[in-house]
Parts: structure tokens; C-alpha cells; sequence
């Protein structure tokens, strides 16, 4: 067990000074832990009724600290030698200095971590903090519509055995300081104005585009459920027959897939109204959103799994639906299977592109290792794009290899006289079939 440092806390019992360490994490960019039922000397010392502690924590965090801190955190339980330890996840966030209700915005109530202790602001730090708080978020922007229903959010809901009471709208946030819906309401309203697209080409470029998917109008909790069904449908399984064993590999890894699909539309900046894009190529998938870094978090915070939520009311509904597991824990899920590389950082976006990790002759290594022997590299490599797009142009698949529309006819004619490759219909209008078939 680690010892206490400037991210992580050890109480043996919850403390009536408990909110002053929650706001310490809270007013930094990293956030932190603090594990209840461990000593201060890393002794496991258990909590006799983990949970109703749970139950008390999210109570006390939401009446006693503001600004409202839902969402920035996450409770969980755990076991140590035989014993419960609830953890609790505090999360950096962007509405900074957070304090304890009943003291104010003092140096009494405004905490900060340092060290392995949390500390009182001086007021020039709070006035300063104050002064830049991030006012432009989806919680405070109005909705352009008032006359809101959430049906969907309700199935969803009640799905999870969550039903929603009659004050929902009050508990989720989705109201603005005057009581009006704000845009975090109308994102997750039966119907809206936000598009959320799949687009997919038949290249490496955005030339030709054979789908566009649209998935947006509704709740974003359906968009986003639509969006991970679409590219798991296109997530194939390819099979490798080799002479001892056949091998199935994905064309992507499904787990770093839904946490990029996930991630993109929590923290996309909404307040300029543009969503974010998936795009699907012959050789990747691309997943942009809009915004940036958050001022204060640096590549190296990013990807050292520090989250700072954009949108901390749609984490928290994300959350409630356990699409998101615990708060921090998608970019590193992501870094498991694809490397540092796979994120594009520009002034105004972010990035994600995921190759496929099937090259173009592996994608039919299950179609015909072991079932037709003899092919060569540029036949191997057009059963590829034949099997990833069936309606591939001839045009497409030369310059995706490289070689001249003549050598394409030339290959094609040598698999379609073998009775691998047919055309079924029409040049302009039918598409490719891949037979395979032992040869007799």
C-alpha cells in the first residue's frame, strides 16, 4: 500500500472534516483518492457498514460543498485483507475554488492540497480563481428550447433499476440558475437539433464516401448507444486458419473502441454547438471531437489518466447508466491497446485514430490460408479491400495499392478465372463476392 501523498488520503472512520479534503482535490487539476477504513499508518482497518457510508458521502458532497460537485466524483467499493474500503475518486474541476457550504468562499472554507495535507487558500488565490471561473458550460448555457421531455432518459433509467423521481430534473442539474433548462437538458431531451454522424469511405481519403449514418435528434444517451452498435457491426472478426488452430482477431480492440466513442461525446465542447465525428476508412477509424486540452491539463496529465470532466452533468448521467466504469479510467483503458500516437492534439480539436490491426493480405489470411494456394501479394491485397468494402471501385483499390487500374484488371481476371472473385451485377451499380472454395 502506498503511502499518503499529494493524490491520495487514508481515514480509518468518515470525519466530520471529510468535505475539507474533498475540496482540496477538487481545487486541483489532478484530483485525488481518499480511501476510507486504512489507517494512517497504511493499516487496514476496515468500515464496519460500507454501505451506508456510501450513501453518506454523496449526501454530505452534494449538500455541503459548491459549487455543485456532481459528477467530480466517483465512490467505490473495495476489499483489503478480508475488509471493506470505500474509495472515493475526486476529479479536478473547472468551476474552481469549490468550498464548504456552511463557511463561504473564505480562506476557511476554500481548500487546496498540499502535500499530503489539505491546506486554507489565502483570499488573493480565491479572488484570482474566482475571477477566471469557467462560466461558459453546458450547465449554464440556456436551452433554446423549453418544452422538453425525456422519455428515453427514463427508459434508460429505469433500465438500470434507477427509476427517476418526480425532481430529477433538479437532482441531474438540467436546470440553469433561473430555472430554466439548460443545454445539458436539451442534449439529453427526446429531441433536439444535435447530429452526431458515422460517415464511411471507400479509401484512405474522404473522396468517396458510400454511408452516412445519422444518428443525432434524440437523446444523447441514444446517439451514443446507436454510435457503439454501428461500429461494432463494422468491428469485424477475422479468422486465420493456420495448421494447428484457427485465430480470431477483431479489427479493432472492442474495449479501447467504446472508451474513444464514449470519451468523444462526454467531453466534446458543446457551447460552440458542434458534436463530434466518427469516420471509418479501409485502413482506420477516426473519432473527433471538438475542443482541445482543458487550460491546466498538459499531454503528459492526459495521458496519465487525470480527468477533468468538459461536462460534468452529462459524466454524472453517463455514469449513473454505467457507461462510463470509474472516472479517469478511459484514456488508459485506450493506451492498453493503442499507443500515445493514436491521439492528434490540434488547436481546436482532438483526435483518435485507430488502425486497423489486421494489414490488407492478414485480412483474408482466413479466407484462403489453407483453401487456395498461389496468390500473390496484389491479389491477396484486393480480396482485402474486396472483403472490407464489397463495392469498391477498381479505381479506389489502385490507388490504395499503388499500381496502375491495368494492373488491377489484370489480377482481377486471374481470381475471377479461378472462381475466387465474382461481380455480381452491374459495373456501375453491383458489387464484388469473394468465393472460396477448395479447389478441385
Amino acid at each position: 500500500m502506498m503511502t499518503e501523498n499529494r493524490a491520495i488520503e487514508y481515514k480509518s472512520k468518515l470525519t466530520d472534516d471529510f468535505e475539507r479534503e474533498v475540496v482540496a482535490f477538487l481545487n486541483t487539476h489532478e484530483g485525488g483518492c481518499i480511501y476510507i477504513g486504512i489507517g494512517k499508518d497504511g493499516r487496514y482497518v476496515g468500515v464496519p457498514d460500507a454501505d451506508h457510508v456510501q450513501l453518506v458521502i454523496k449526501d454530505r458532497l452534494k449538500n455541503n460543498i459548491l459549487p455543485s460537485c456532481m459528477g467530480l466524483f466517483d465512490v467505490i467499493l473495495e476489499e483489503y485483507e478480508g475488509k471493506d474500503v470505500v474509495k472515493l475518486v475526486v476529479v479536478g474541476g473547472l468551476e474552481r475554488p469549490y468550498y464548504i457550504r456552511k463557511y463561504g468562499m473564505s480562506e476557511k472554507g476554500a481548500l487546496i492540497r498540499v502535500g499530503s495535507s489539505a491546506e486554507p487558500m489565502s483570499q488573493a488565490m480565491i479572488d484570482k480563481l474566482y475571477a477566471s471561473r469557467t462560466r461558459n458550460s453546458i450547465g449554464k448555457i440556456r436551452s433554446y428550447f423549453q418544452d422538453l421531455r425525456f422519455e428515453q432518459l427514463r427508459i434508460y433509467y429505469q433500465e438500470q433499476d434507477k427509476p427517476l423521481n418526480p425532481q430529477f430534473r433538479k437532482t441531474l442539474e438540467l436546470f440553469t440558475e433561473d430555472s430554466q433548462f439548460n443545454y445539458a437538458a436539451y442534449l439529453l431531451a427526446d429531441d433536439n437539433n444535435v447530429s452526431i454522424k458515422v460517415a464511411k469511405y471507400s479509401g484512405t481519403d474522404r473522396v468517396n464516401l458510400i454511408e452516412n449514418n445519422e444518428y443525432g435528434f434524440c437523446s444523447i444517451i441514444k446517439a451514443t448507444k446507436s454510435v457503439i452498435d454501428k461500429i461494432e457491426l463494422e468491428n469485424r472478426t477475422m479468422s486465420q486458419i493456420t495448421p494447428r488452430e484457427r485465430i480470431d482477431t477483431r479489427l479493432w480492440n472492442q474495449i479501447a473502441l467504446r472508451e474513444a466513442i464514449i470519451n468523444a461525446i462526454v467531453h466534446n465542447d458543446y457551447t460552440r454547438e458542434v458534436p463530434p465525428k466518427f469516420e471509418i476508412f479501409v485502413d482506420r477509424i477516426e473519432i473527433t471531437s471538438y475542443g482541445s486540452l482543458i487550460d491546466g491539463l498538459d499531454k503528459e496529465d492526459f495521458f496519465a489518466g487525470i480527468s477533468i470532466p468538459r461536462n460534468r452533468e452529462l459524466m454524472r448521467v453517463y455514469r449513473d447508466l454505467e457507461l462510463v466504469e470509474q472516472l479517469g479510467s478511459g484514456i488508459p483503458r485506450i493506451l492498453q491497446s493503442y499507443g500515445r500516437e493514436c491521439f492528434v492534439f490540434l488547436n481546436n480539436f482532438t483526435r483518435m485514430v485507430f488502425p486497423k490491426s489486421v494489414t490488407d493480405s492478414g485480412l483474408v489470411d482466413g479466407l484462403v490460408d489453407g483453401l487456395v494456394d498461389g496468390l500473390v501479394d496484389t491479389q491477396q491485397k484486393i480480396l482485402g479491400l474486396v472483403h472490407a468494402n464489397s463495392k469498391i471501385s477498381k479505381r479506389v483499390m489502385a490507388d490504395h495499392i499503388g499500381v496502375s487500374t491495368t494492373t488491377i484488371d489484370k489480377h482481377i481476371q486471374i481470381l475471377r478465372n479461378r472462381g475466387i472473385l465474382e461481380r455480381v451485377g452491374s459495373d456501375r451499380t453491383g458489387h464484388w463476392k469473394i468465393n472460396v472454395v477448395p479447389e478441385q
